[in-house]
């Protein structure tokens, strides 16, 4: 028969009891928690409402739209009557202005991309003489508001010929001093040169490093300049003001400045401009919401080794 052993070390009674701290998972305390929390939904509500306006305001008609509640639906439901007499006005010039918004933001969005990050990802891995003076040059162009540049292009542009022309709109679009300067930044910090010089190593050119290699590891800095870059011509409204004058050619912008123009003569184009605005806003969210997956992915890429 075996006897239990017990210990008879002495036990310590001089070390006090310290309580955890209270904090949560992700080790912040819950009243900075809560106030970040708060901050969010402050920063939310501010973005939200002037959405959720357009959409109340477009479903309503003219009397409704300044005889009810500015932030609820008015007595008569009429978003679909509204967004047809959008799409059908005029022999269906908002889809002409929507097309052309289309080919301003997503060509001038895609070559401008691409164009900043071979220029960022040149700046950043080679060494030549004058890198430093081009991208002092390039921070000066961020510093040079569109709206400043706009009449010295449309003087350039009409000695050209190329004035109240798809080109006079398009070619401005296609440079990015912040997209140049952000990709430079990225790459720079990034692409390491040992995985640049293990590839020159295996045989491939300077081209292919940079697009199998460099685009891919600069995925998050193309996507927010692409973002960035589509909602700044999507939105833009002095160039084209300045450089076209064939209605044809209007981005959403100027066409839907057009319509309000005329509601102090005719009040029906109030529902034909809400309506607009309403469907003009749709593909810069699902850019948004489509992209938003590229951040994640870029961000944690390379966190886990193998």
């Amino acid at each position: 028969m075996t006897s239990a052993t017990v210990s008879t070390a002495p036990r310590r009674t001089d070390v006090p009891d310290v309580p955890a701290p209270r904090e949560g998972r992700s080790g912040r305390r819950p009243a900075s928690t809560i106030l970040v929390t708060g901050i969010l939904v402050v920063v939310a509500i501010y973005f939200l409402v002037p959405v959720y306006w357009v959409v109340v305001a477009a479903s309503k008609t003219t009397d409704d739209l300044f005889g009810t509640n500015g932030f609820w639906f008015g007595n008569t439901f009429a978003l679909f009557d509204n967004l047809g007499a959008v799409l059908t006005y005029g022999g269906g010039v908002f889809v002409r202005w929507f097309a052309n918004s289309v080919l301003y933001a997503g060509v001038g969005g895609l070559i401008a991309t691409y164009l900043a990050a071979a220029g960022g990802y040149a700046l950043a891995k080679y060494r030549f003489r004058g890198r430093n003076l081009i991208f002092g040059l390039v921070l000066g162009g961020v510093l040079v508001p569109g709206t400043a540049t706009a009449l010295p292009l449309f003087l350039l542009f009409s000695q050209l010929g190329l004035a109240n022309t798809y080109w006079s709109v398009l070619i401005p679009s296609l440079v990015s001093p912040f997209g140049f300067f952000l990709c430079r930044i990225y790459a720079d910090a990034t692409v390491d040169s040992s995985l640049v010089e293990a590839a020159r190593i295996d045989g491939a050119g300077e081209l292919r490093i940079f697009h199998t290699l460099g685009l891919r590891i600069m995925t998050p800095a193309l996507v927010t300049v692409f973002l960035f870059q589509i909602v700044g011509i999507w939105n833009n409204y002095f160039l084209p003001l300045v450089m076209l004058s064939d209605q044809d050619l209007y981005p959403i912008t100027l066409g839907l400045n057009n319509w309000n123009s005329q509601t102090d003569r005719l009040p029906e184009f109030y529902e034909l401009t809400t309506g607009g605005v309403l469907l003009s806003v749709i593909p810069l969210a699902v850019a948004m919401i489509v992209l938003q997956r590229f951040w994640r992915g870029g961000l944690t890429e390379g966190a886990v080794k193998a």
